[in-house]
C-alpha cells in the first residue's frame, strides 16, 4: 500500500522546480546579453547638426552628420542632404557652379527658373541637393555646407526685424553593403542621382535622425515704411548731385569734334 506524500514532499518538490525555471532563465538572458548589446550598439542615434557661419547678408549653412561608433566601413556609404531653402533665403545657382569647378562643394539646385533677384514676397521654395563628405577630423562624421543669401524683405510699419525659419533637411544614404543601422533608422525610398555628376538613378535610403536643433531660426533686419519718404528724398538727391557731377566732368575733360 502506498503511501500519500505529505505537504511538506510537496511544497519542497514545486519550490525545486520553481528554482530550476529562474536558474535556466537568467542562463538564456545572460546569454543573449552580447547580442542585446549588439543591437543597442548598432542602433545607436544619427545626429545631425546644422549652423549659419559669418554675419551679415551673406552666409554659410553648415551641416554635420554623425553616425553612431559601431559601423564600420562608412567609406562604402554615399551620403546625400536634400535641403528646403524658405523663400526668405536663396541660394545662387551661379555661385555653385563656380564652387563645385573648384571642388568646394558638391551641391545643385532642383529648382530649374529661379529669379535671384526677386524680393521674398515674390519668391517660392527652392530644394538643393548635397552630396555630403566625410569629416577628415571625425571618423563616423559627415559634413557640406551651402552658401545662402538673404531675399530683399517687404518694410515693415514697426518691427525693424524678420524671423526666417530653416527647417531640418532629408537625409539620404547610400550603401554598397549591408549596414546593421539601415535596419534601424531607414524608412522610404527616394530615387536620386548617384553623384554630382552622374546621370545614372540610385535608390537612397531616409534616414531618420536626431537633430540637436528642432529648426534653424535667424533675424533679418528689414526697413520702416515711416522712413520711405525720407529714403526717396535722400536717393532722389543723392542721384541729382551724382549725375550733375558726372555732366560737369563730361564737359570740362571731355573732348568733343565736330
Amino acid at each position: 500500500m502506498c503511501k500519500r506524500p505529505s505537504p511538506a514532499a510537496g511544497a519542497v518538490a514545486w519550490l525545486l522546480l520553481w528554482a530550476a525555471w529562474l536558474v535556466g532563465r537568467l542562463a538564456a538572458d545572460f546569454s543573449d546579453a552580447p547580442f542585446s548589446a549588439g543591437v543597442r550598439a548598432t542602433c545607436s542615434e544619427i545626429i545631425l547638426r546644422q549652423e549659419f557661419l559669418k554675419d551679415g547678408f551673406h552666409r554659410d549653412l553648415l551641416i554635420k552628420v554623425k553616425f553612431g561608433e559601431s559601423i564600420e566601413d562608412l567609406q562604402t556609404c554615399r551620403l546625400l542632404i536634400k535641403h528646403y531653402i524658405p523663400p526668405g533665403l536663396f541660394v545662387d545657382p551661379y555661385e555653385l557652379a563656380s564652387l563645385r569647378e573648384r571642388n568646394l562643394t558638391e551641391a545643385v539646385m532642383l529648382s530649374e527658373s529661379f529669379n535671384i533677384e526677386a524680393p521674398n514676397y515674390l519668391s517660392n521654395e527652392s530644394a538643393v541637393l548635397i552630396y555630403a563628405r566625410q569629416d577628415a577630423q571625425c571618423i563616423d562624421c559627415f559634413q557640406a555646407f551651402l552658401p545662402v543669401h538673404y531675399h530683399y524683405h517687404q518694410p515693415h510699419k514697426k518691427d525693424g526685424d524678420t524671423l526666417i525659419v530653416v527647417n531640418n533637411p532629408d537625409l539620404l544614404m547610400y550603401y554598397d553593403q549591408e549596414f546593421p543601422i539601415l535596419k534601424c533608422w531607414a524608412q522610404s525610398e527616394v530615387a536620386a542621382p548617384c553623384a554630382l555628376k552622374s546621370e545614372e538613378i540610385c535608390q537612397w535610403k531616409s534616414m531618420q535622425y536626431k537633430s540637436i536643433l528642432k529648426n534653424l531660426t535667424m533675424q533679418v533686419p528689414v526697413g520702416l515704411t515711416i522712413h520711405t519718404s525720407l529714403v526717396c528724398s535722400v536717393t532722389l538727391l543723392i542721384t541729382i548731385l551724382c549725375s550733375t557731377l558726372i555732366l560737369l566732368a563730361v564737359f570740362k575733360y571731355g573732348h568733343f569734334s565736330l
